[in-house]
């Protein structure tokens, strides 16, 4: 047994507590013939008016037909929101650590603090962006309901561990990601800051495999071992994809007397903490089991962007600019491939950024390969150069015409060369073209964050520690609207999150670089 680590009491059995949003309950427009001047003049009893005639609706709005992934629940005012499960009927509350100070004088987040998920109010239909409602999954093209509200996230007056009796392990699952030593430095730091022992606070070597392999052992993390650490790379707890063996897993959290689990990743690994969560739930382990959403791709529902996103576009638009360089040195063609497998914003948004794109190719947009290479035939005439960026995941329903290239480990599936194919594709149809082939994929994600992303970490590891402490289990901490909330696991896995076709963000890239209809 591990130095700190102790049995716990089995779990007796807590209550069933299990987003874009419904938006019953939103502020109501100004009727045709009222006066905005006297309006203005009551600015106040304005504000209330709007307040109360949005919280009204919210709360007369139908109850939302029931689903087991996105559990409901309804604050004493009535106003709808998304439930998080909790452990907090087999533990003991008691007084957080900071309330001497009151936390610095900031104050607590009151328990029931709500985020509202969605904010448009929109005109009629026909508005941009008002096609749906709730969480869409593109597999099947279709929308299903969510409640209008999200826990907010933060330092509760009420705590339910004791930071003395806290064992707490930390584990990186899936590819690598930019930040991810950011997150695991900070958790480390709020878990001390609570009064958690340095010899308390355990890293799990090389994903889920680290819980298993006899030779890979954990390892002690303190605020001197983590230190400096946000400087680098990687993960320095290494990383692996599957070997989710649950039952296996909550044996050692048993053996080991972890009661808060913290799991870094992606969809994957956040499907990987919810089934951790219910096998604890079903073999009686008292564990807080905590996600923070990992993924470049940003690629995670409901969540405004994950960790390492930004730090991944900075450095994909700078792939593009070299690109630029290179295609009109040659007067020729470039292809970017980037990562991107079932959603295109790491493409879109660098395309974005960099200005030098001439046709962006992304996983929700179909394209035939005639009306492509006519296309790049049109804009060659028209400055003799091209920059073509294009996502992972994009055309593969062009390029394999044999069938699917199966799965890896973590479920996801294997896809074909998209840029070899298209650099193939351009050379048979366009003579003499010098086309210029770049893949950066995997240099975008091994990379230090940028200060956005870096704060961002700060808060999300915070979170993470705030939410285990108030006793939630399986949640996720991200940003919502600007706001961070816990989310039910079982809701952000539902699907990936995509870029809408429809939406404004593709069509402000699509009349930027004036791209046609390539299907």
């Amino acid at each position: 047994m591990l130095k700190g680590l102790a049995p716990k009491p089995p779990l007796r059995s807590p209550p069933t507590h299990q987003p874009r949003a419904v938006m019953a309950g939103a502020a109501t427009h100004r009727s045709h013939g009222e006066n905005p001047a006297s309006e203005a003049s009551q600015p106040e009893a304005s504000t209330q008016r709007d307040l109360a005639a949005s919280e009204g609706a919210t709360r007369a709005s139908a109850p939302l037909k029931s689903n087991p992934s996105i559990p409901v629940t309804v604050r004493s005012d009535g106003l709808q929101y998304l439930e998080v499960k909790d452990l907090r009927s087999v533990l003991k509350p008691r007084k957080s650590p900071f309330c001497a100070t009151n936390n610095a004088g900031a104050g607590f987040v009151g328990d029931t603090d709500l985020v509202r998920i969605g904010i448009m109010e929109y005109e009629s239909s026909h508005s941009s962006g008002a096609q749906g409602s709730g969480l869409y999954d593109a597999a099947d093209n279709s929308w299903v309901d969510i409640p209008p509200y999200a826990i907010r996230s933060g330092p509760r007056e009420s705590i339910y561990h004791d930071p003395k009796q806290v064992t707490a392990a930390l584990v990186t699952c899936g590819g690598l990601c930019p930040g991810l030593n950011d997150v695991v430095q900070n958790i480390v730091y709020t878990l001390e800051d609570h009064g958690v022992p340095e010899d308390q606070i355990f890293g799990i070597r090389f994903g889920l495999r680290g819980f298993l392999d006899r030779h890979t052992k954990p390892i002690m993390l303190s605020r001197a071992a983590v230190e400096g650490i946000q400087l680098k790379g990687g993960t320095v707890l290494g990383t692996s994809r599957g070997n989710a063996k649950m039952h296996e897993i909550v044996d050692r959290l048993r053996l080991w007397g972890v009661n808060m689990l913290f799991v870094i990743g992606g969809n994957g690994g956040n499907a990987a903490a919810h089934a951790i969560a219910r096998e604890c739930e079903r073999q009686g382990v008292v564990c807080n089991v905590v996600g923070v959403p990992k993924s470049i791709d940003n690629d995670i529902q409901l969540i405004d962007r994950c960790f390492g996103f930004d730090t991944a576009v900075e450095e994909a638009q700078r792939s593009l600019i070299c690109a630029r360089t290179e295609a009109r040195s040659a007067s020729g063609i470039s292809i970017v491939k980037l990562m991107g497998r079932s959603s295109g914003f790491i493409s879109l948004n660098a395309s974005m950024a960099s200005g030098v794109v001439d046709v962006c190719l992304i996983p929700e947009i179909p394209f035939s390969v005639p009306r492509l290479v006519a296309h790049v035939q049109t804009i060659l005439a028209a400055k003799d150069y091209c920059v073509i960026c294009v996502a992972e995941g994009a055309g593969q329903d062009v390029v394999q015409e044999g069938g699917a290239g199966g799965t890896d480990a973590s479920g996801n599936p294997i896809l074909k060369d998209i840029g070899t194919f298209l650099r193939d594709r351009f050379e048979e149809a366009i003579e003499g073209i010098d086309v210029r082939y770049i893949d950066p994929s995997y240099m975008i994600r091994s990379i230090p964050t940028i200060t956005t992303d870096r704060i961002y970490c700060k808060v999300l590891s915070q979170g993470a520690v705030h939410g285990a402490f108030a006793g939630y289990t399986d949640f996720t901490v991200g940003l919502v609207n600007t706001h961070y909330v816990y989310l039910p696991t079982t809701t952000i896995i539902q699907s990936a999150r995509t870029v809408d076709p429809a939406g404004r963000q593709w069509n402000r890239l699509k009349t930027a670089i004036n791209q046609p209809d390539l299907a």
